[in-house]
């Protein structure tokens, strides 16, 4: 059966489409391979890649200035990283330029950064460069690190959770003085016993101080303490005399 004009137009417009799809595709694909632009190639090493794949961005000053193009391993503990870059960013490029790699984003896919350079050197470097590299953040040792912090934690705060309870039950001597209203009663009551102890020895100790006084007055027990006085007196001026005649006798020394 012969196809009718409006069938022959439809195949035609369908295989026009389906080449528009194709041709943006391959220049979609192009462009971002940057194979439609002139390009150069400069290359790190680095210990670990972390996950970077070919086909990833480098950006230089927050801005995608070309593609990761290979990654082969070169000892086993060392993985060559090429990058494609556009000529235009070639007299930004320096031979100290460093690069690193990151993520776009906290979780996103895995980049190549490349910080400017000219500290060191002011010479561009030209295609096939070998670039100082940064080693890459390691994000599976930070999130082991928080879910450590983590686990510790959550068991401090069940730690918290039980001794609360135990507490509020009644167990242990703080549970069961917070709780047990006869142990707060008789805590109370020391504590007054023991105010009111303290304010009798303070009354006792004035009372005996004012029969003291009164006693030295009585004179039946004046003489006693006078003795007591006059002994202590001469003690005093035994002492006296001792120290100035040793004085005394120095001072014949000295002439």
């Amino acid at each position: 059966m012969k196809a009718t004009t409006s069938q022959k137009i439809k195949i035609g417009l369908f295989t026009f489409a389906g080449l528009l799809v194709l041709a943006f595709i391959v220049f979609f694909i192009g462009n971002k391979r940057n194979l439609f632009s002139s390009t150069y190639t400069v290359y790190g090493t680095f210990s670990n890649v972390g996950g970077l794949n070919v086909g990833n961005n480098v950006r230089f000053a927050g801005i995608n200035v070309g593609v990761v193009s290979d990654i082969s391993i070169v000892t086993d503990s060392l993985v060559r990283v090429d990058v494609t870059l556009n000529n235009s960013v070639k007299k930004f490029i320096k031979k100290d330029s460093k690069m690193s790699i990151g993520s776009d984003g906290l979780v996103g896919d895995k980049l190549v950064t490349i910080s400017p350079g000219g500290i060191t050197s002011h010479q561009v470097a030209e295609d096939g460069t070998q670039l100082p590299t940064v080693p890459p953040f390691s994000a599976d040792k930070i999130i082991a690190k928080l879910t450590g912090i983590a686990d510790n934690a959550g068991t401090l705060i069940q730690n918290l959770a039980a001794i609360t309870g135990k507490v509020n039950s009644g167990k242990g001597s703080l549970g069961r003085l917070l709780n047990n209203d006869k142990m707060a009663n008789d805590l109370d009551a020391t504590v007054k016993q023991a105010k009111t102890t303290m304010a009798n020895v303070h009354k006792t100790t004035s009372t005996l101080n004012e029969d003291l006084t009164a006693a030295q007055h009585n004179f039946l027990l004046k003489g006693f303490f006078n003795k007591k006085k006059k002994a202590a007196k001469a003690k005093q001026d035994s002492i006296k005399k001792a120290q100035d005649a040793a004085a005394g006798k120095t001072d014949d020394d000295k002439k």
